[in-house]
């Protein structure tokens, strides 16, 4: 009996030895997976706070630099860098279906102009390790779509 545990003194260090670079990687993997997610969740909350700015009223929704500029307040935590596209465009609506119009143009009877602002924010996030048959670089997109409120 001796001899058999003898025998097995040391297996799991070498088991630990052979298994902790795929547990690294893992890890390196889900850490990567995170600050994906997070950068996600950051450009789309840039995109609303665009959006949200642009959809106050008629005036703000033409005020690009002001929508760009709360975009890009909102993603300085930990954004370096937004491309931020801020767009006007406008409906017929008639209280069932919508067709798109000129914002300074005029809507059959029995509907109105319905307008909106759209954002689009992307930014790009470089990942901590360069790792093989990975793109150095990821982008992120989304775009952030709101009525104007109107009086």
């Amino acid at each position: 009996m001796k001899r058999s545990m003898h025998a097995q003194a040391g297996t799991a260090l070498v088991e630990l030895a052979l298994a902790m670079p795929l547990l690294i990687i893992v890890l390196l993997g889900a850490v990567e997976l995170g600050r994906y997610a997070y950068f996600s969740i950051q450009v789309a909350n840039a995109a609303r706070a665009g959006a949200q700015y642009g959809a106050q009223n008629g005036a703000t929704s033409l005020d690009s630099a002001g929508i760009r500029a709360a975009a890009q307040a909102d993603g300085t935590n930990s954004i370096a860098a937004l491309n931020v596209s801020p767009n006007q465009y406008c409906q017929c609506w008639n209280g069932a279906s919508a067709s798109a119009v000129s914002c300074t143009g005029s809507c059959p009877v029995g509907s109105h102009i319905v307008s909106y602002v759209s954002v689009q924010v992307s930014g790009t996030i470089n990942p901590l390790f360069h790792y093989p048959l990975l793109p150095s670089a990821l982008t992120v997109t989304n775009t952030a779509i709101m009525r104007v409120f109107q009086q």
